[in-house]
């Protein structure tokens, strides 16, 4: 078994344990962790290294570069730990949350498709050690990444020291899914050779030097995935909202029947209303994505995606064994991509993609928040959507009109924290309704805005805000002293609602 995995006989000599992997790492250094939210993640030498610095009992501090989120028990006890200085450039976890907005860790929200870059530029530390799950090492000591390629090459190339968890969980037909590509440095670059999603441009193999790789850590423990929750009421008619939009731009001669490569954001509500398109007329579809989550494989099941490209297979457990189990029957219409190709701003705007991304909330003039809970409390992080919503050919933002049991309004005069401005936003999809703002002013948005998507019971409010914002004046029309009040009266009273007929506040 271990032959078919590690085939190449010098590097035999350097597996070791997670403990003696881990005394590799120093004090101070940045490490490059695989995975991406939260698949082909390292998952024992962290660990390890957390017991050491217990162990120890000295003050012990390293940088965290990853893909995007990973396993939350690893990210939870490395920053319950203080080993964490700063975290880049995702993150989903409720340890590393309450750590990052507490101040105990220094977190940057990063567009996912610019960790490479800055690396390459010389914008960020340069990574020390890189810690990378494999499905198997070539004769040539090259690596065969598991279900995730995330930042992977980028970490390997820089990294003076490569970690290798070698994990037999992980199925080795996962081998030849990888096209690994890395542009050259700016300046000296060409354009990326990539016109339709199943292109392969690279190898399947991340090559290094396998100098390189001071330890092997033999392991077996297959990837911690949560539960997608399942669609709702809400998601569902979202997803009808948004489908029969897609429809109408069909009618209208704006996408063909086979619509455009499909992006598709984290998480549980982007994927239900993937779903949506289960019950469709639409087949042939294509995914140019991040994550490839369950809805993918189900759709390929019907017959309705023929090619699904994306940075990693980020499945639940309840369908993990099937498509693990039945992968051959996926392969050639499956590949894995570095997050630096899969969220290109160059190749979103050449393939021309439908981009349908989750927010927060949505301000009346379709500015979007998508990372910052009441302004200041971070969530989960900006993730691949603004690699998206500015470069995509139709941009989608997706939420719920109210939360917390309508005591909080998705649509609001101002977004407390602003990740997409109303210039990279096209279409507002809630459960109520759907508000296109493409070639409309300011004014106009505000209403298709409250008109389309508002829940009704924040109509009023919103209307009465805006009305009063027009006897103020200006292009984009603010009641500047009312504009977070919203906000302010949720954090106060525990509701947004207006507790008397005519509050705007």
């Amino acid at each position: 078994m271990l032959s078919q995995r590690l085939r190449n006989e010098s590097l035999k000599e350097r597996i070791m344990s997670a403990e003696q992997a881990a005394m590799l790492i120093e004090d101070g250094m940045t490490l490059g962790l695989s995975g991406f939210t939260p698949a082909g993640d390292a998952k024992v030498v962290p660990l390890a290294l957390v017991e050491r610095v217990k162990e120890e009992g000295v003050p012990f501090k390293v940088n965290i570069f990853t893909g995007a989120s990973i396993n939350s028990k690893v990210d939870t006890l490395l920053s319950d730990a203080g080993l964490v200085n700063m975290r880049l450039p995702y993150q989903s976890d409720k340890g590393m949350r309450k750590n990052l907005n507490s101040g105990k860790v220094h977190y940057m929200d990063q567009h996912l498709s610019h960790t490479a870059e800055f690396l390459r530029s010389g914008a960020l530390p340069p990574v020390d050690v890189a810690i990378v799950e494999v499905v198997a090492i070539t004769e040539e000591g090259h690596l065969v990444l598991s279900t995730a390629v995330g930042n992977t090459p980028i970490f390997a190339d820089m990294a003076h020291t490569i970690i290798v968890e070698l994990n037999l969980a992980q199925p080795l037909i996962l081998e030849g899914l990888h096209d690994i590509y890395m542009p050259a440095p700016h300046g000296d670059r060409d354009p990326i050779p990539l016109k339709h999603p199943g292109d392969r441009i690279g190898t399947t193999v991340v090559s290094i030097d396998p100098e390189k790789i001071k330890a092997i850590v033999v392991t077996n423990q297959p990837d911690v995935t949560a539960d997608m929750a399942p669609a709702d009421e809400d998601t569902a008619t979202m997803a009808n909202n948004l489908i029969d939009f897609l429809r109408k731009e069909v009618e209208a001669g704006r996408l063909g029947t086979s619509l455009a490569p499909l992006q598709s954001g984290v998480g549980s509500v982007a994927n239900a209303v993937f779903y949506g398109f289960l019950d469709t007329e639409f087949t042939d579809l294509e995914v140019y994505s991040e994550v490839l989550q369950d809805a993918v494989f189900e759709l390929m099941d019907a017959g309705k995606i023929k090619m699904a490209s994306g940075c990693s297979l980020t499945i639940s457990p309840a369908k993990h064994d099937e498509v693990m189990e039945n992968l051959d029957k996926y392969r050639d219409r499956l590949v894995l991509r570095p997050q630096e190709l899969s969220n290109n701003p160059e190749i979103a705007r050449r393939l021309g993609l439908i981009a349908i991304n989750t927010a927060i909330e949505v301000d009346i003039y379709g500015n979007v928040n998508s990372t910052h809970i009441m302004g200041t409390q971070m969530m989960n992080g900006i993730g691949g959507s603004g690699d998206f919503a500015r470069n995509a050919r139709l941009t989608f933002f997706c939420t719920k009109s109210t939360a917390k049991d309508d005591k909080i309004s998705s649509i609001v005069p101002m977004v407390s924290h602003c990740d997409h401005t109303e210039h990279d936003v096209d279409v507002i999809v809630t459960e109520q309704g759907l508000a296109d703002l493409r070639g409309l002013s300011p004014r106009q948005r505000a209403l298709a805005i409250i008109e389309n998507c508002a829940h009704p019971d924040y109509k009023p409010q919103l209307l009465a805000y805006y009305e009063e914002a027009l006897q103020r004046g200006g292009h984009t029309p603010h009641v500047i002293e009312k504009a977070l009040s919203w906000h302010a009266k949720f954090v106060k009273e525990g509701t947004m609602k207006a507790t008397n007929q005519g509050e705007t506040k």
